[in-house]
């Protein structure tokens, strides 16, 4: 990161992970500012940020941002891909028409590196989690009381092996794992709706639900800018995983974000979840024998 010659930039979008990193930079003597999305940001946060913009208005934001010079921007918190509703103000909409054609005709891996590229054509260094708050990512090991079984590792391993492959078709950053029986791939609904389609299965008029349960897997991508698109979980991950009859959690540990983690490991506790920090050596290159 450049000298602190100012402020950080914060992006905010929805979750509690804009709120956390404006707290930890404020408590290490770090100047911030709060650029809130409108629609996605909290009400809370909105009326404490530094300004409000529409989330296609990109030359209000754009504006704002020069006006405060920051000495680095992050991107915290949840942003859907916006559907034309999502627009509040439609002038802004078409007063940026070409940018915001130019950024939605791509995947959402590519949308953010355009969003990343522009911040740094602008002079603005892109900045994440890693680098301004690495407390606040999952250790390595596991961090409940459960630990995974065999059939859980098997399960694991699986998972982390097909994020690995699918990596280039910008799909999703999780899945659900039985066994070597793949039930659920994340695509752009999220991980509560994987989860929650996980859940269905158990209801269907044929049952389909294994009795060992399943695993979430989550890890970013191969290649994957980890300063804009970090996976993550937090307690109503938890809730969701245990309504889906799951046995546990496993991440990428270094390179997945843990929202609230005193209560996420709590709540695996109490539904007696198993929660793992996956380092990157298992990992092995795509490839690789063994």
């Amino acid at each position: 990161m450049q000298a602190d010659r100012g402020p950080v930039a914060i992006l905010a979008g929805a979750g509690r992970l804009p709120e956390l990193m404006a707290d930890r930079l404020r408590r290490g003597g770090r100047d911030c500012r709060v650029l809130a999305f409108r629609g996605f940001a909290d009400a809370t946060l909105r009326r404490k940020a530094d300004a409000v913009v529409d989330l296609l208005d990109v030359k209000r934001a754009l504006a704002c941002l020069q006006t405060w010079r920051p000495s680095a921007v992050t991107l915290a918190g949840g942003l859907q891909r916006p559907k034309a509703g999502a627009v509040l103000n439609a002038f802004s909409a078409f007063r940026n028409r070409q940018e915001l054609s130019d950024l939605m005709g791509r995947g959402d891996d590519q949308l953010l590196r355009g969003v990343v590229r522009l911040l740094e054509e602008k002079g603005m260094p892109v900045v994440g989690v890693l680098d301004l708050a690495p407390e606040l990512l999952a250790p390595a090991g596991v961090q409940t009381a459960r630990a995974p079984e065999a059939q859980d590792q098997r399960s694991i391993m699986v998972g982390l092996r097909l994020l690995r492959d699918l990596s280039p078709y910008d799909i999703g950053q999780a899945a659900v794992v039985s066994g070597e029986r793949v039930l659920a791939v994340e695509g752009p609904e999220g991980t509560d709706h994987m989860l929650a389609r996980v859940q269905s299965l158990g209801r269907s008029w044929i049952p389909r639900q294994p009795a060992e349960g399943g695993v979430l897997v989550k890890a970013p991508k191969e290649g994957q800018d980890l300063r804009v698109d970090l996976p993550a979980i937090g307690p109503r991950t938890v809730v969701r995983a245990a309504k889906a009859g799951l046995s546990g959690i496993a991440v990428a540990s270094g390179r997945t974000l843990v929202v609230d983690r005193d209560e996420t490991v709590r709540l695996c506790g109490r539904y007696g979840l198993f929660l793992l920090g996956v380092p990157r050596s298992p990992l092995a290159p795509a490839g690789a024998s063994g």
